[in-house]
């Protein structure tokens, strides 16, 4: 693999993935992201520019696509529309990126015989009781409840079936809530710490109780790389590293992390279809490829977290106006029954 592509490698989690595969491999990577909002060309700055080449474009135009996927080796595909909250106004968008900009990824690996790993999420799973202790495996069914969920679960079916019916080169990986550096602060972990930072007062919907299962980015990115590496064509792998906790535990760890009161927040109304708990069991991944996550203790990787916002808020500063001006207008149309 010592060409790759990485489809939305300026977002979190791709970005993470190609400042490890950097470090931790001799590849080439070219970067094709779009640029939206949710991207940011500062979270690759300081990596070789002889080993990473960026490419602003979009996965649904298929000449671009096309030029770009036969000059690698792999494409990693990364790129999606991601936020829950955001797809409850704006599902279109996530139709269009996450499934048929999918389509145009896979129509492209197929044309030129190019490996393909494509990025999912446990969501696509719905969500389990609190009190159930099942935890999602390979072989549950999908059972998506968002527009985001919905559109990543259709895009998966559609790399299966295009393993299936035209005999591509494929690995699925479906994986917990990443937390860590360069995540965008409309996100749960960085909304609560760059609110702290900013002097305002920190948010939490509904109870609490909604259970997730994190994992730091870095031991997303090693999996993915172990999974290039070795991953059985055809194969879905689930990664996770048995963070489960609900918000309101996470909320509090960051308060006492960040020396504030562990009662100083809000409760905000809870989001419609807001899943109970999410919880991954990455037995495939370790026993058949021995993969094994290093971030184990999550309050160790909320301080190192912590640490990056603190240190970096030319970052996220300018996004993080932009973004609470949106949080606050749909707070409003909803209030008036618009946006649902």
């Amino acid at each position: 693999m010592k060409r790759i592509l990485v489809t939305g490698g300026a977002g979190f989690i791709g970005a993470n993935f190609v400042h490890h595969m950097i470090a931790h491999s001799d590849s080439e990577i070219t970067v094709l992201d779009k640029m939206t909002y949710a991207a940011n060309r500062q979270s690759l700055e300081g990596l070789d520019s002889k080993r990473v080449n960026v490419v602003v474009g979009d996965i649904c135009d298929y000449v671009l696509v096309n030029e770009l996927v036969p000059q690698h080796d792999a494409v990693v595909h990364f790129a999606a529309e991601t936020h829950n909250d955001n797809s409850l106004h704006d599902p279109r968008s996530f139709v269009n990126a996450n499934i048929l900009g999918t389509f145009e990824i896979l129509e492209a690996v197929r044309n030129h015989s190019v490996r393909l790993h494509h990025i999912s999420t446990d969501e696509v799973y719905g969500d389990l009781e609190l009190d159930d202790p099942q935890r999602f495996t390979e072989s549950t069914p999908y059972k998506p409840s968002s527009p985001y969920s919905a559109s990543k679960a259709s895009s998966d079916l559609l790399v299966k079936a295009w393993v299936r019916s035209f005999g591509i080169e494929a690995t699925l990986s479906n994986c917990s809530n990443n937390y860590g550096p360069y995540q965008h602060v409309e996100k749960f972990i960085p909304r609560q710490i760059t609110n702290i930072l900013a002097g305002q007062r920190t948010k939490l919907y509904g109870n609490g109780k909604n259970v997730r299962d994190w994992i730091h980015a870095s031991d997303h990115s090693s999996a993915v790389k172990r999974i290039l590496e070795s991953g059985e064509s055809g194969r879905t792998y689930l990664i996770g590293a048995d963070g489960e906790r609900n918000n309101l535990d996470v909320l509090c760890m960051i308060l006492s992390l960040m020396g504030k009161d562990e009662n100083e927040f809000e409760r905000v109304a809870d989001r419609p279809g807001h899943d109970l708990r999410y919880a991954i069991d990455s037995t495939v991944l370790r026993t058949e490829l021995g993969w094994r996550p290093q971030y184990t203790n999550l309050e160790h990787g909320l301080e190192q977290t912590i640490a990056w916002y603190r240190e970096n808020r030319s970052w996220w500063e300018s996004a993080k106006a932009q973004t609470e001006e949106r949080y606050r207008s749909q707070h409003v149309t909803d209030a008036v029954g618009v946006a649902r």
